[in-house]
Formats: C-alpha cells, sequence, structure tokens
C-alpha cells in the first residue's frame, strides 16, 4: 500500500486544536455540575451544551 506524499490530514492543526479544547471545557464543566449535586442527566447535558457553546467562540479566538 502506498500513500500519496501531497496527501491533506484528514483535520487541519487550527480544527483539531479547537474541538480538543473545546472537548475539555465540556468535561470540566460537566465535571463541576456533577459534583455540585446535579443529576448525571444534567452534569452530561451541561458539558455537552458548554462544548457546543465553546467551539465557535474558540474558532473565532485561536487563529
Amino acid at each position: 500500500m502506498t500513500t500519496s506524499q501531497n496527501s491533506q490530514p484528514f483535520l487541519p492543526l487550527h480544527t483539531a486544536v479547537v474541538l480538543l479544547i473545546a472537548f475539555v471545557i465540556g468535561v470540566v464543566m460537566g465535571t463541576l455540575a456533577g459534583l455540585a449535586g446535579a443529576p448525571l442527566a444534567g452534569a452530561v447535558a451541561a458539558g455537552l451544551t458548554s462544548t457546543g457553546a465553546s467551539a465557535p467562540v474558540l474558532c473565532t479566538l485561536i487563529r
């Protein structure tokens, strides 16, 4: 199996960094919500919401 030398990466570096930081923010917020006494479903919802809300903001901030 040979690979092309001019192949593009699956994700650009900018996208990978934004998604990684958004994921970390979501995990931290979900964990904090869980430790604050929210039910498991509420903590997961808080983590997913903060991940989704932080991705567009990080996309504009990280250039």
